[in-house]
């Protein structure tokens, strides 16, 4: 029997599932989710049954291999929130490298509008190095940054002169495991 994860569509969640082929994604997400059966996903999908199962499975797989283990509390991820804030914005490199998981990934969301990556950066080192980098375009004294929930998800409101950006990490144990970046003009709007 599937874990029923309708409940657990959280930003994490819906990261991890972009990263699935479409065929793993659509036979997840119409199994596990939608609790469809596989016959009505192959002739869906226009696949065998057997094949709509593998892709499930291999979809399934994937998820749990991505969600964290151990959440902490509430006031330990606000915690290491701001140990990073206060690391990333002082330029303190070790500091920010411990934070981090060997394998943590960071999402960024300019929209076009504003600089952000283009693609997810993985590991933790190339991560310090982006963000280091980034901190050195931007005159720390000209920034407020407001500690907030995003998504569920300890973070920030980063105020800056060209208005504001979000930031919000994912923690397994007592490291930050993912970091989604939002500096989409189009989606602040209501800040």
């Amino acid at each position: 029997a599937s874990e029923p994860v309708a409940d657990d569509l959280s930003l994490a969640l819906l990261l991890t599932l972009e990263r699935l082929s479409p065929l793993e994604r659509a036979a997840f997400l119409l199994h596990d989710v939608f609790d469809m059966d596989y016959a009505v996903i192959a002739e869906t999908l226009d696949r065998s049954e057997a094949a709509c199962r593998q892709l499930a499975t291999r979809g399934r797989e994937h998820v749990r291999e991505t969600r964290p283990r151990f959440t902490p509390s509430p006031e330990s991820t606000a915690k290491l929130a701001e140990a990073f804030a206060a690391a990333l914005l002082q330029g303190r490199v070790d500091e920010l490298a411990q934070l981090l998981a060997d394998d943590a990934i960071l999402y960024s969301d300019g929209g076009g509008k504003r600089l952000a990556a283009l693609n997810p950066i993985y590991g933790r080192d190339k991560i310090v190095r982006f963000l280091i980098g980034v901190t050195k375009k931007f005159p720390v004294e000209s920034l407020r940054v407001e500690r907030v929930v995003i998504n569920g998800l300890a973070g920030f409101v980063i105020w800056t002169d060209e208005g504001p950006e979000t930031m919000s990490f994912a923690f397994d144990h007592d490291r930050i495991v993912g970091i989604y970046a939002v500096r989409n003009p189009d989606k602040l709007r209501h800040l």
